[in-house]
């Protein structure tokens, strides 16, 4: 009986193993449409965009928005961030600030001619002078604009804002003014209060915070 069974069994193994190994034919059929079905479409970016700066367009908000661009460019070019930290100084502080640096590496002209070595210290002021005088003034206060404008002329000096509004000033004196951007030049110089002199003594700048009385530009 057990041998019948053993046999019963190989034969049946043996019959699934053929059906396994054989070629199967496989047959496509419609099982019809059980959901609702949809389209996969993936939207061109840039058609997209074109699309909505047409609209934007026809609708009259591309002209608003630029017009909103523009007047807030013109606004911060007439009166730029003033610099933070600055105030009004209350005490004469005169210190020197020496503007040598130290090359990090070689420095080669275009013909690839050695101009300097790394390591080398380097004093620009020992090539070129700076004639003009830096005064650095609050632009918003008037005291301190008089106070700049009746001592310095545009030749002797570059009077430059850390406030207020340049344009509108060389509108009404009919001078230039300039305007330290991030406070990038007072920073440098470590000026704190206005008004302030940067002025060329030999291979140092010297810097001078001046005390002003109030009402009065001399």
């Amino acid at each position: 009986m057990k041998r019948l069974l053993g046999v019963g069994g190989a034969a049946v193994l043996l019959g699934i193993a053929a059906f396994a190994m054989s070629p199967a034919r496989i047959e496509a059929r419609d099982y019809g449409q059980t959901g609702q079905a949809f389209p996969v479409i993936e939207p061109d970016l840039l058609s997209t965009i074109e699309a909505r700066l047409k609209r934007a367009e026809a609708t009259g908000e591309l002209a608003r928005t630029n017009e909103m661009f523009a007047k807030r460019v013109e606004a911060k070019v007439r009166r730029p961030t003033p610099v933070a930290g600055l105030s009004p100084a209350t005490e004469t502080r005169d210190w020197t600030y020496d503007p040598t640096v130290q090359l990090e590496h070689d420095i080669r002209d275009q013909k690839g001619n050695l101009i300097g070595r790394a390591g080398q210290r380097i004093n620009p002021l020992d090539f070129v002078a700076i004639k003009q005088a830096l005064v650095f003034v609050d632009g918003d206060d008037a005291n301190q604009i008089a106070w700049a404008t009746s001592r310095y002329t545009d030749l002797n000096a570059k009077i430059i804002f850390v406030s207020g509004s340049p344009i509108e000033e060389m509108t009404n004196r009919k001078r230039r003014f300039y305007f330290d951007q991030e406070g990038k030049l007072t920073s440098r110089f470590g000026i704190e209060h206005t008004p302030a002199v940067v002025q060329q003594n030999g291979r140092v700048m010297r810097v001078s915070e001046q005390v002003l009385k109030k009402g009065r530009a001399g």
